[in-house]
Formats: structure tokens, C-alpha cells, sequence
């Protein structure tokens, strides 16, 4: 498809927190009152909508049960209006599916699905295995693109196919192409998420739907209003914003911790669950430095 509006198809919204998991805090279990006061929170601050059980969300260390207990957590603190997109991937087809399924009736209103990693599909398995996710719930899919984890891309002409299924919708754009990307907002009607910080304002130029940020949990109001901006038309003061950031960025997702670490030094989330550690004591006085030097020239 080559022929479609240009005005930015947002189906989960603009502006998106990749949310932590709050754990208790010896980390053993999901706290699930922090969890709904958390999102309460982002989504008064300025979110739209909040993909749960990602990569910031720590997916690899949760239970199947958690996921499902932080989705219906999160949904009855926020209502039914604001879009809950529940991270489902994993290594294998059969589970992943499974936990769609779990997803659509703990009550999310969309799926993330990375490929799957370590195995590394060859394309036509690869699109062979989000249309069986795609298939097997009546909820609209964002594509996870994030080779850096997964060890495997998913093509700009794998995502052209896949965006003629009705329920693949968006992609959650974490492949550092931009000529791909561009390419890919040409020919498709797919909604194109950034998932890397400093691409969130350039892909609003290139008609990208948004972001999905892990920074917004800290500084929720932050990072929406660098894309408010730019909506207004005012670029200069979009660029003004997003330079603002730039330490905080830096700090959460350049540092070499991972961001659901960095984000867990910043809310009130419990630790992070092992293998992750908690940022050491100089990470943690820089963090807070950098966001309190946010805040104050708001």
C-alpha cells in the first residue's frame, strides 16, 4: 500500500511509558498496589497509553501469572479509555500465543511481540510466527523491532507483508535504520513507534505515530511535550525540549545499565529482579542529579 493519509495513524496513542514492574522489596514478588499507583500516575503526567510486561518491564524474569496480575492491576487503576499494550514475546510460538490469549482477557488492548530470540528465524519463519500470534486474539499487534536483543531483524519487506493482516498495526521501531524506516512509512500504513530516545523527535518528522519510552517514567510530562511541540508546529521549541532531556537520556539509556535499572533508581518500583542488580550508588546520585535539574528549569 502506497497511497494513505499522511496524518499520523496513532492506534495506542502518542505519547507511550515502556512501564516498569514494581516489585516487593526483597524483588520476590509483583506489588501490585505500587503498580497501579505508578501507572495512576504516568497516565495523570501526561501518558496516553503503557505497554506493560516489555523489555523495561523486565518480561524475561516475570511469571506467566505476574504479567497477568500487573495487567488487570494496571487496568482497574486506569480505567477503560487508556491503551494497555501487554509485552507477549518469548522464544517460542506456542507460549507466545498462550500469552496473548492471557493478555486479551486480563484486559489489554494490544500486544507487543518481539521475535522470536536465540533461535533466530529466517524471515518467512519469523512472519510465519506473528501471523499465528496475530490469529489467535481479536487484539491489534505492534511488531517489536529490536535486533540488538532479539539477534534477528525483522525486514522492511517482512513488515510490508505482515501489515496487510487486519491486527498487525503498528511497530515498535528499536532498529536504528532510518532509511528503513522511512521506507517503510512510504509503502505501509503501519504505525511507527520510536523505542529508542533519540529518535522520538526525528521520527515525528518522518510522520512516526510516537513513542514508547522508557525516560517517561521518570519524566513523563517531559518527554510528551517535546512531541506536543512539534505537533504545534512549533519545531524550534520541540528541539529546544528535546535537548533538555539530553543528560537524563543519557544517563537512563546510554550509561551501560540497562533502562528498567535506571528507571527503577528513579520511581518508587522496588529492585530490579536478578540477574539485573540496582544502580550502584554514583549512578544513582547522577540520575537523580540530572532529573532534578530537569524538573527545576520546567
Amino acid at each position: 500500500m502506497t497511497d494513505h493519509d499522511t496524518t499520523p495513524h496513532r492506534p495506542f496513542g502518542r505519547a507511550l511509558c515502556a512501564m516498569v514492574t514494581p516489585f516487593t522489596p526483597d524483588g520476590a514478588a509483583l506489588d501490585r498496589d505500587r503498580a497501579a499507583a505508578l501507572a495512576a500516575g504516568l497516565v495523570a503526567r501526561g501518558c496516553d497509553g503503557l505497554v506493560l510486561n516489555g523489555t523495561t518491564g523486565e518480561s524475561p524474569t516475570t511469571s506467566d501469572a505476574e504479567k497477568r496480575e500487573l495487567i488487570a492491576a494496571v487496568r482497574a487503576a486506569v480505567g477503560p479509555s487508556v491503551p494497555l499494550v501487554a509485552g507477549v514475546g518469548t522464544a517460542d510460538t506456542a507460549h507466545t500465543v498462550a500469552l496473548a490469549r492471557q493478555a486479551e482477557a486480563a484486559g489489554a488492548d494490544g500486544l507487543l511481540v518481539v521475535p522470536p530470540y536465540y533461535s533466530r528465524p529466517p524471515q518467512a519463519a519469523l512472519e510465519a510466527h506473528f501471523r499465528r500470534v496475530a490469529d489467535a486474539t481479536g487484539l491489534p499487534v505492534m511488531l517489536y523491532d529490536i535486533p540488538g536483543r532479539t539477534a534477528v531483524r525483522i525486514e522492511p519487506d517482512t513488515m510490508a507483508r505482515l501489515a496487510e493482516h487486519p491486527r498487525i498495526v503498528a511497530v515498535k521501531d528499536c532498529a536504528y535504520d532510518v532509511l528503513g524506516t522511512t521506507g517503510l512509512l512510504a509503502r505501509t500504513p503501519l504505525a511507527v513507534y520510536s523505542g529508542c530516545e533519540e529518535l522520538n523527535l526525528p521520527l515525528c518528522a518522518l510522520g512516526g505515530a510516537g513513542f514508547v519510552s522508557t525516560v517517561a517514567n521518570a519524566a513523563p510530562a517531559e518527554v510528551r511535550a517535546v512531541v506536543d511541540a512539534y505537533d504545534a508546529g512549533a519545531t524550534a521549541e520541540a528541539a529546544r525540549l528535546n535537548g533538555r532531556l539530553l543528560a537524563l537520556t543519557e544517563l537512563m539509556t546510554a550509561s551501560g545499565l540497562p533502562g528498567a535499572v535506571t528507571a527503577k533508581a528513579l520511581v518508587d518500583a522496588g529492585p530490579p529482579r536478578e540477574p539485573l542488580q540496582p544502580a550502584g550508588r554514583d549512578a544513582v546520585d547522577g540520575l537523580r542529579g540530572a532529573l532534578a535539574e530537569l524538573v527545576s528549569r520546567r
